[in-house]
């Protein structure tokens, strides 16, 4: 049976936690070492990649790529934990809203914006998570954050209901709050708003179609073609540049030195401070280094 290493894209299903998932996987494969890329709550389904055994090294790198998300939000009334599984807070009567101004306010999110973390998330603050504080019946000040939505576009608008509904598609930067995102453009349109559904559609570059279930993941295993789902982890890090060297190079930077740039076995264009995926002959991955002026410097090596 070869060896399960990699990334393995797995379907979320509906009141599981993220470690929950986590947990089951562990146990299907009989594999201590797993990890995910970025935590779903219970509610929501979708996209949760899975690092398997030595690919958990790469965990923070798949954790910076963006996230895309299929949204429902419904304007009328707002909740505590600012989607439909909380309490309600604040009702109103009426709602009305036209096409126009939905689009026009939407465009006002798209870009580098602020938000406060909710205080059902797990932030912490002076050492507890905000989630501990909230059910303890406490509310703390909570500083803002910068995310990036990269895109933001309105694929359905049911107006014409009491509470309108609204479907979004959101693709962006790690640490988005998508309920607060629903939140704030109700509070722009001039109203209560919460998050009502939620399904992540993808992350570290794969998609919905891509994810196995939990099912599925042990039938696959109990045949032994469950590697033939893995993806390697390199392949997922598109965002750093891939940089061929020699063997001799490659030798070099398992060893933890630095080599300078120009004596890399081809030219890539890259800028300072970039991380790079770096291949041996053969176009065996080794591992991530970091460009420092005109040196290229180990950074997390993939020894095989």
């Amino acid at each position: 049976m070869h060896r399960l290493d990699g990334i393995l894209p797995v379907l979320k299903p509906a009141g599981w936690t993220s470690h929950d998932v986590v947990a089951k996987v562990r146990g299907i494969l009989r594999l201590k070492r797993i990890g995910h890329a970025g935590t779903l709550d219970p509610a929501v389904t979708g996209v949760l990649p899975l690092a398997l055994d030595r690919s958990t090294r790469f965990i923070e790198y798949l954790q910076e790529m963006p996230k895309e998300y299929a949204a429902e939000m419904t304007v009328g009334y707002a909740t505590d934990t600012e989607d439909a599984t909380g309490h309600v807070t604040e009702r109103v009567d009426r709602v009305q809203l036209d096409l126009a101004k939905v689009e026009q306010t939407l465009e006002r999110f798209v870009g580098e914006i602020e938000q406060v973390p909710p205080m059902y998330s797990a932030v912490k603050v002076d050492g507890k998570r905000l989630y501990e504080l909230a059910r303890a019946g406490q509310e703390v000040e909570r500083k803002p954050r910068k995310v990036v939505i990269h895109q933001l576009l309105l694929e359905q608008a049911d107006l014409a209901l009491p509470y309108p509904k609204l479907r979004l598609r959101v693709l962006c930067s790690k640490g988005t709050y998508i309920r607060t995102l629903c939140k704030d453009i109700g509070e722009a349109l001039g109203y209560p708003a919460v998050m009502s559904e939620l399904v992540r559609t993808m992350s570290c570059g794969i998609t919905l179609s891509q994810c196995l279930t939990l099912e599925r993941i042990a039938d696959l295993h109990a045949q032994g073609k469950l590697s033939d789902y893995l993806m390697p982890a390199d392949e997922a890090l598109t965002y750093m540049p891939a940089v061929p060297v020699d063997e001799a190079t490659a030798v070099r930077l398992l060893q933890g030195q630095r080599v300078k740039q120009q004596e890399l076995a081809s030219q890539v264009s890259f800028e300072s401070q970039q991380l790079l995926r770096v291949y041996a002959p053969g176009g065996r991955f080794i591992g991530i280094c970091q460009a420092q002026g005109r040196l290229i410097v180990p950074h997390k090596m993939f020894q095989t």
